[in-house]
């Protein structure tokens, strides 16, 4: 139980353990709940349940989030990470569903291939100078754009959100990384860019989900129509 409630301070703005030293990155994680609350509007009434549980999920990953930058612990860390984990394997789990038409026990594999895609990715990202400060996250980045590439025939539009989505991510990431590095220069730190990109991120890429759906499903109900 100590070790949960173990302090921990990993970024600029930080200056002490009090409630409000990280007051930007806290209110920015408004943007997830943002994010969540626009897609939510857009995927209700639509019977697409994952994108409901994706919208779910964001709003959680604003909260966690929150929870980490004002009391700064190793449980708030948790509830950082833990939604953001859960966000990764539900949006692969449905591309693989969706977007490559896979079966559920093939589509539930893949997904869980995730884990030795980033084992064995995170330790060359660590080898990598700049890349080794967010290396837990750059699996992603590169995973969505080899689905983007791998797409681009059978759904090119889709091809495209994904790897307009690759792009946000990276350039997030970007802002994540050089946080504790401009300190002397920024003492705000540019961690707060992280949310306010990520948010944007993550609510494009239900969007992208969403439109991949709805697009699949159109064809099918003209033929009813019609039929």
């Amino acid at each position: 139980m100590e070790g949960l409630l173990r302090q921990v301070d990993g970024y600029c703005e930080r200056t002490d353990f009090s409630y409000w030293s990280e007051p930007v990155n806290a209110v920015t994680n408004v943007a997830f709940l943002i994010a969540a609350w626009l897609l939510w509007r857009r995927v209700r009434g639509a019977e697409l349940p994952l994108a409901t549980g994706m919208c779910v999920t964001l709003a959680a990953i604003g909260i966690g989030s929150w929870l980490f930058h004002t009391h700064a612990t190793i449980w708030g860390a948790i509830a950082d990470t833990t939604p953001i984990a859960v966000f990764i394997l539900l949006y692969i789990f449905a591309a693989n569903r969706d977007f490559w038409t896979m079966r559920l026990p093939v589509a539930l594999l893949a997904t869980a291939g995730f884990f030795p895609f980033a084992a064995l990715t995170i330790p060359l990202f660590q080898r990598l100078p700049f890349f080794e400060i967010s290396a837990g996250y750059w699996p992603v980045p590169l995973l969505i754009a080899l689905y983007a590439v791998g797409l681009r025939k059978r759904a090119p539009a889709t091809a495209r959100g994904l790897a307009i989505g690759a792009g946000l991510l990276c350039l997030s990431l970007f802002f994540r990384s050089i946080d504790m590095g401009v300190c002397a220069a920024v003492p705000l730190g540019t961690h707060f860019l992280w949310h306010i990109l990520n948010g944007i991120m993550l609510g494009w890429m239900i969007e992208v989900y969403r439109r991949h759906v709805t697009a699949r499903a159109k064809p099918l109900s003209s033929s009813c129509a019609s039929g």
